[in-house]
């Protein structure tokens, strides 16, 4: 039986304890914050440890695996050294999104996990869902033909006014990891922002997308939507079909061109996912698979390589808006880190 631990133990970390205390091929034996009260919480509710030192849970812990849940600048300032210090004492590491809101501490953490051969892999929860898998599918046995356009939304309702780029950096790991899980690397991007009336950070983002393949593409983006509604909308279009994805998990539709019969699937509150935070135990459920499966660090899904050209993206959309709407290249990934 794999042990867990979890490092940084707030809302999303909360969701982390509970779901790996379900699963039946994982002990949960640690938590650990830097606030004492919200370590002691999790070790009365899990019968855990309660840490508030990560080194010295390291040195009086078996553990197989840890989560970092920690928060931090942009959602992602903190994840750094917690991660480097899992990663250091050979540990996989599930790391929330953005796996770092600072690109080089971000490609630092890839590298460092190739180096050490660790399992390095992050909470990327969107793809983690019977939808997408059936769109991947469909793509893969050729039903859509060649990838022609990939049109993306994820809108939610955050108030936060941090970093003028908190927006993008802590929401569109999501967006932009399902984008690429369609349709492969984006070459080259150009993004226009706005700011809603009374806000200080680029709270909307209009952002141009083309793909190595040579499809292009599209993402909107907000922070100034009603929570009350549909969060997220995908469409996935080539010269054979397309198919459209409702709310991350709710409805999905293939529309093949020759063919006037729809393929619809519904999610069903009896054998789908229940709430969004089931996306959360799909894909922490899929990680244990994983290592429990011997799968090579190279080929886990939704991996630190995966993690971190979405926020290459990101930074290139970033400095696309700090041009005046440039288009600009997005880096390559070394393919030997």
């Amino acid at each position: 039986m794999l042990k867990v631990a979890v490092v940084g133990v707030g809302n999303i970390g909360k969701i982390h304890c509970k779901y790996y205390s379900e699963n039946p091929d994982v002990k949960l034996v640690a938590a650990c914050d830097l606030i004492e009260e919200r370590a002691q919480a999790m070790a009365n509710l899990y019968g855990i440890q309660a840490y508030q030192d990560m080194a010295t849970m390291l040195k009086e812990e078996e553990i197989d695996i840890i989560s970092i849940a920690t928060a931090g600048e942009e959602n992602g300032g903190d994840h750094y050294t917690p991660t480097v210090m899992a990663i250091e004492a050979g540990k996989d590491v599930l790391v929330e999104k953005p796996i770092s809101n600072n690109i080089e501490k971000a490609r630092e953490m890839v590298r460092l996990a190739s180096q050490k051969n660790v399992r390095l892999v992050s909470n990327l929860n969107h793809r983690f869902v019977p939808v997408a898998y059936k769109g991947k599918e469909l793509i893969e046995k050729g039903d859509l033909g060649t990838i022609l356009f990939v049109n993306m939304k994820l809108t939610i309702q955050n108030p936060n006014e941090t970093s003028p780029w908190f927006h993008l950096r802590a929401l569109h790991p999501h967006s932009i990891d399902v984008i690429r899980y369609f349709a492969g690397d984006i070459k080259r991007v150009q993004a226009f922002m706005t700011k809603a009336p009374g806000r200080n950070i680029w709270s909307t983002a209009s952002i141009n997308l083309e793909f190595a393949s040579g499809a292009v593409g599209h993402l909107t983006g907000s922070y100034d939507m009603s929570g009350r509604h549909p969060i997220e909308y995908c469409e996935v279009a080539g010269n054979k079909g397309r198919f459209v994805i409702d709310n991350v998990y709710e409805n999905f539709t293939y529309y093949p061109h020759e063919n006037e019969e729809l393929l619809v699937l519904r999610n069903s509150i009896m054998t789908g996912v229940g709430s969004f935070q089931k996306t959360f135990k799909n894909r922490l459920d899929h990680f244990i698979k994983q290592i429990l499966d011997e799968v090579e660090p190279d080929n886990m899904e939704a991996s630190g390589v995966h993690a971190l050209a979405s926020q290459e993206v990101i930074e290139a959309a970033i400095q696309s808006q700090m041009a005046n709407g440039k288009v600009m290249e997005v880096p390559k990934i070394d393919k030997e880190i």
